[in-house]
């Protein structure tokens, strides 16, 4: 298996080669040469493995360059127990007959991003080895509050690597900025940035695409590569999770075999529903994915009308993962729905950094609408949702998820369509606990210490506080530099001087 970047399909990499390189020379991201197909009788089979026995099934279609025992030993370190509370790791619950949500925060950090990050260093590790590199490996992450938490951890004490993180100074929740702030281990280094997620992130990407920045920390004994979704490493682990929750859906007579389900996804940078899409490719049954998003709706502007606009107002809301209007995968998405024109994925994307806007083709719009329903609430609906969602099925979620049960219920009641529908949950309830517990209990004082909102959060609604984020109270703060988006460059040539 080969990979072939989106702005020029005739430049080709091995998985070793993509996983370190992190990006393509020209910019453009790596996406697979082929789909390899996913068979009815291979569904059934994988309802009898465990997760990491169905991650290596996946993992093997796109990783040929490694053995069944190097991917095995991959991801039995990544999904132990020692890392995830929960047995099914990725855990899928049912609360009604047509709704079903599939909890990927029981990782260390408490969010889906461990789903990926945690192999990924391991898959990175064994990569450098195939390279025949003896560089020291420089992982930089711009996050939007979840990527970068998971990536430190994920990262940490790695033999080979150092992992830097960028994060918008106001623009993650008090515990996903403690998370990263107190991290420990000897390899990591966290810095925020005056600005939002899109500058942070726009800035690392400049920093992979800088032939001096590469040059000098090459001379320094550095090799650059990322942790972002833009790296295919990171996005190949989350194709994974779908196969086994509609494997877990079987495998309890939940669903009858080829039976299609809807997957609704609350996005931002559009990577953990393309992962989605990404399945359906390989043969998972899927009708409909529901892009959820919250007031920077850019994505469900996109969906409906086939115009991709930048030139908005940037809203910081109650969901900060999702606080973002330059959504790097969606790049992926048009190279497929485009039939892999590498000529027009360039034209569009010059068009985006010169005019900030660019409009897909009425026949990709139509593709477009034939996958895709986009829909989006703000603030408010999104709290509302929190505690509906609490009163109709005793569940409660954090703000990321409160979305796509909103925009679940805006697609139920548009089309009624009653297609058994997979809700992504991508965070405990608890990194966003003064929200959750605004929703659910108006008499929360807003000064509160954050440690106390948490507790009187668990007490209010008798669920369980994760241990990783009783753990935090105890932490010092490491990490408390803020730099502008122009230092980044100079701070990085510093940082691995």
């Amino acid at each position: 298996m080969l990979y072939k970047s989106t702005r020029n399909k005739n430049l080709k990499l091995d998985f070793s080669s993509v996983v370190v390189s992190g990006i393509a020379e020209d910019g453009g991201l790596f996406v697979p040469d082929k789909f390899l197909h996913v068979s009815r009788e291979d569904l059934v089979i994988l309802t009898k493995m465990d997760y990491v026995q169905r991650s290596v099934f996946i993992l093997k279609k796109f990783l040929t360059d490694f053995t069944d025992d190097e991917l095995f030993d991959c991801a039995k370190k990544a999904y132990s127990p020692e890392k995830f509370s929960s047995f099914d790791i990725a855990s899928l619950k049912p609360l009604s007959d047509s709704v079903f949500v599939l909890e990927l925060w029981h990782g260390p950090t408490c969010a889906f991003k461990d789903m990926a990050l945690q192999l990924l260093a391991h898959l990175l590790k064994k990569s450098l080895e195939k390279c025949g590199i003896e560089k020291h490996i420089a992982v930089l992450v711009a996050t939007s509050g979840d990527t970068g938490k998971a990536a430190l951890e994920g990262f940490r004490d790695v033999e080979g690597t150092s992992v830097l993180v960028f994060y918008p100074e106001n623009g993650v929740s008090k515990i996903q900025k403690l998370q990263m702030t107190t991290q420990v281990g000897k390899n990591v280094d966290v810095c925020a940035i005056s600005g939002n997620f899109d500058d942070a992130q726009s800035g690392v990407k400049k920093i992979f695409n800088s032939a001096k920045c590469v040059e000098a920390l090459k001379k320094s004994g550095y090799l650059l590569s990322s942790a972002n979704s833009i790296n295919w490493g990171r996005l190949v682990p989350q194709i994974v999770y779908y196969f086994s929750a509609y494997c877990d859906m079987l495998k309890n007579g939940w669903i009858n075999l080829g039976e299609p389900v809807n997957i609704a996804v609350p996005t931002g940078n559009f990577g953990n529903l393309l992962a989605a899409y990404y399945a359906k490719r390989m043969g998972l049954p899927v009708k409909n994915f529901i892009c959820a998003s919250n007031k920077n709706n850019i994505l469900t502007d996109f969906i409906h009308t086939g115009i991709y606009n930048i030139n908005r107002k940037f809203y910081s809301t109650t969901s900060p993962s999702m606080d973002i209007l330059i959504s790097s995968n969606l790049e992926r998405l048009l190279f497929d729905l485009y039939d892999e024109d590498d000529f027009k994925i360039n034209d569009l994307y010059h068009k985006l950094s010169t005019d900030g806007v660019f409009e897909i083709s009425q026949e990709v719009k139509i593709k477009l609408k034939n996958e895709f329903y986009g829909g989006f609430c703000d603030d408010d609906q999104t709290k509302k949702s929190i505690k509906n969602v609490l009163e109709k099925y005793e569940y409660l979620c954090d703000p990321h998820t409160a979305v796509a049960f909103n925009v679940y219920n805006q697609y139920l009641s548009k089309t009624g369509d009653k297609t058994k529908t997979i809700i992504v949950s991508t965070a405990s309830p608890y990194k966003f606990s003064k929200t959750v517990l605004e929703s659910v209990d108006k008499n929360m004082n807003e000064d509160e210490d954050i440690f106390n909102t948490i507790e009187k959060l668990s007490k209010v609604t008798k669920t369980k506080i994760p241990s990783p984020i009783l753990q935090l109270k105890n932490l010092k703060i490491r990490f408390d530099k803020t730099i502008s988006k122009s230092d980044m460059f100079e701070y990085i040539l510093k940082k691995f001087d």
